[in-house]
């Protein structure tokens, strides 16, 4: 809609009521040359508008900073678990974090075009720990191209690493109240994302194909499979420094993914992923890490505002992590041996949605570590099961109540109930499909 045409519209509809048009109820019992006569007058006021308007038309193109979306999203989480150190339960930095209130994630999002050329998109996130501290941080920051040739487009910036489904997604998108163990495993707690560009190519098929890369930093406290200062806690030994000597000790993260129309009420996405890069357990070590993912969805052919639907997503990942000849932390005088730390874990999660705006949900999911000369608490072996109900008053507000029901080899069962509330204002992104 051009920017004079709600004026217009407006303007005109005054002036139709000034004009004494029939109502509807003569209109009801009106002939054929009643109409005519109807159509004629409102020819003759659209004129009369086009004369008396003054406003200027809409531009072609819309000009650098003409426009920008403000959008807020705000979490809260209440409730209760069997395990009083709630942290050591949930890897996920916007999951729950204490028995009685969370304040999880609190986001600020910005997004509008520069100019015909690129896009532009913000993130900064509020939140309070487990011991009531604030924090702020610049989540994501970046721009993308919009008319690159040859179907190729141009991420850079501050971005969430583009690694199967459910990594990029901020939390108010999450369908469970708490991120997949196997995530925290691989990624921590905040997820993978760094400062770096992305190139996408759509393949020219007649299915959805899209192949990208990125290449980022592979250090911070996001890159926790890597050049993290807390990647002690992974290996056991102490950290080694690494400077960026060339392309190599950067984090390269290639993805394909490909939809299929199954049926005209049935579509299936597949994914493959990667990370690849240096961590800091010696001068020359290596972590990698790979996953498939598959997403199927089912939507009534009569569904309304999309619903009934049925979707089952999973991932399944694992990790190469080269542990060098290192000194032990926490015992300088002790040497760790040289290995490869090998870990893999999955979930799986089935939606129905019953009808509008009632969405019930459940998780299975395990992680996995070999045995090795340093055993950590983050490769110990647990499973998980979380079923879930979340009503949406409205596509700005939404309610959930989540189950989780946890095992720890060598600690035992836990259990967990919270109670999530978000509301949003403004605008706000659509969810991934």
């Amino acid at each position: 809609m051009g920017r004079g045409t709600a004026p217009r519209v407006l303007l005109l509809g005054a002036l139709i009521m000034g004009a004494g048009l029939p109502r509807p109820a003569h209109a009801q019992q009106g002939t054929q040359p009643q109409l005519d006569s109807l159509r004629a007058r409102i020819q003759a006021l659209e004129a009369r508008l086009d004369s008396m308007s003054t406003l200027p038309a809409a531009p072609a193109v819309r000009t650098p900073g003409q426009y920008m979306n403000i959008g807020f999203s705000a979490l809260a989480d209440f409730g209760w678990s069997s395990e009083s150190d709630v942290a050591s339960l949930q890897t996920g930095d916007h999951d729950p974090q204490v028995r009685g209130f969370t304040i999880p994630n609190e986001e600020i999002t910005l997004d509008g075009a520069v100019d015909p050329y690129f896009q532009g998109f913000a993130n900064v996130v509020y939140k309070l720990d487990a011991q009531g501290e604030s924090a702020v941080e610049l989540e994501e920051a970046y721009f993308l191209t919009l008319s690159l040739p040859h179907n190729l487009q141009l991420k850079a910036g501050q971005f969430f690493a583009e690694f199967g489904r459910q990594n990029q997604q901020h939390p108010h998108a999450w369908p469970f109240a708490d991120q997949p163990l196997v995530l925290g495993r691989m990624f921590g707690a905040e997820g993978l994302r760094s400062q770096g560009a992305r190139l996408s190519w759509l393949a020219p098929t007649p299915w959805y194909a899209e192949v990208m890369v990125s290449a980022l930093n592979s250090a911070g406290g996001t890159t926790a499979s890597f050049r993290s200062d807390e990647s002690p806690e992974i290996h056991g030994g102490q950290l080694q420094e690494r400077a960026v000597r060339s392309v190599g000790d950067l984090l390269l993260v290639p993805r394909i993914a490909a939809s299929f129309d199954l049926t005209p009420t049935q579509t299936v996405v597949l994914g493959a992923s990667a990370a690849l890069g240096p961590n800091n357990s010696g001068p020359d070590a290596r972590t990698r890490i790979y996953g498939a993912d598959a997403y199927w969805k089912w939507k009534a052919a009569t569904a309304q505002a999309g619903f009934p639907f049925v979707s089952l997503q999973s991932e399944v990942m694992v990790r190469r992590y080269d542990a060098a000849q290192r000194q032990a932390a926490a015992e300088p005088a002790v040497s760790l041996p040289a290995e490869t730390l090998r870990d893999g874990g999955y979930y799986a999660q089935l939606l129905w949605g019953i009808r509008p705006r009632i969405v019930a949900g459940l998780r299975g999911e395990a992680v996995s570590g070999d045995a090795a000369a340093f055993e950590s608490p983050l490769r110990t072996d647990r499973t998980r099961v979380s079923p879930d109900l979340t009503i949406y008053p409205t596509e700005f507000s939404k309610i959930r109540v989540q189950y989780n029901y946890d095992h720890r080899d060598g600690i035992g069962n836990d259990h967990s109930l919270w109670l999530q509330f978000e509301f949003l204002l403004g605008a706000h992104a659509a969810h991934k499909f």
